[in-house]
């Protein structure tokens, strides 16, 4: 085991199962023409923390310490889309139109895929997921159970939803949950303020929060 300097009290770390999930950086949500661009967002606002996400998923591959990539996604037919979500806010373009990537949150299309700095490499695992959280609808809980996982450290996008809604369902199903500061983000900069208080609030209710270099310092020195 080894501490990681985190808020609000050091996050004790047991390596053997300690795994590091990197939440939706994909490139309809990062990069000008996509989803999140088509929805009025500041894009660059993501883009912005691609190489945290970078440094600390090579530090975790360095480490030998597991990588989990995951990305919002729906399939072709759109038989996992609930009416609710593709009209949720009345967007231009909605879930599963043709946009300027390709059909918009589709399973294979170009702007579904994950940015190519932070692609996965081979046996890294990639959960496609139909909601926000990415135990939902998903085969990850029982992933993470075979491979003797009780600890996730997060990264990625955004803040205040997916992230949240990921780190709210495995605390509620055990796992110790520790948020990169840097690596995440959200295009609405007092929602990720507001998303880490209330994560880290009343002695960690949610999980932990910890900067890059901390998290890199305790899997490297470990």
């Amino acid at each position: 085991m080894f501490d990681i300097a985190a808020e609000p009290f050091d996050f004790t770390a047991k390596r053997d199962e300690l795994a590091l999930v990197v939440i939706d950086m994909q490139r309809d949500f990062a990069e000008p023409g996509g989803f999140g661009a088509s929805l009025g967002n500041d894009v660059s606002r993501i883009a912005r923390i691609v190489p945290d996400v970078k440094r600390l998923i090579e530090g975790f591959r360095r480490a030998g310490l597991p990588v989990i990539h995951t990305m919002e996604c729906h399939k072709p037919d759109l038989s996992d889309l609930p009416p609710a979500k593709r009209n949720r806010g009345r967007p231009s373009l909605k879930i599963g139109d043709e946009g300027p990537m390709g059909r918009i949150l589709i399973s294979g299309e170009p702007g579904t895929a994950i940015l190519p700095e932070l692609a996965p490499v081979d046996g890294e695992i990639v959960i496609e997921k139909p909601g926000k959280g990415a135990f939902y609808a998903t085969p990850l809980g029982g992933i993470l159970q075979q491979m003797g996982i009780s600890q996730l450290v997060f990264a990625g996008v955004t803040t205040e939803v997916c992230v949240q809604t990921t780190m709210r369902e495995a605390n509620d199903r055990g796992f110790e949950c520790l948020l990169a500061e840097e690596a995440t983000e959200s295009y609405f900069p007092e929602f990720k303020r507001a998303a880490i208080e209330m994560i880290r609030a009343q002695g960690a209710i949610v999980g932990w929060t910890a900067r890059v270099d901390d998290i890199l310092k305790g899997i490297t020195d470990a």
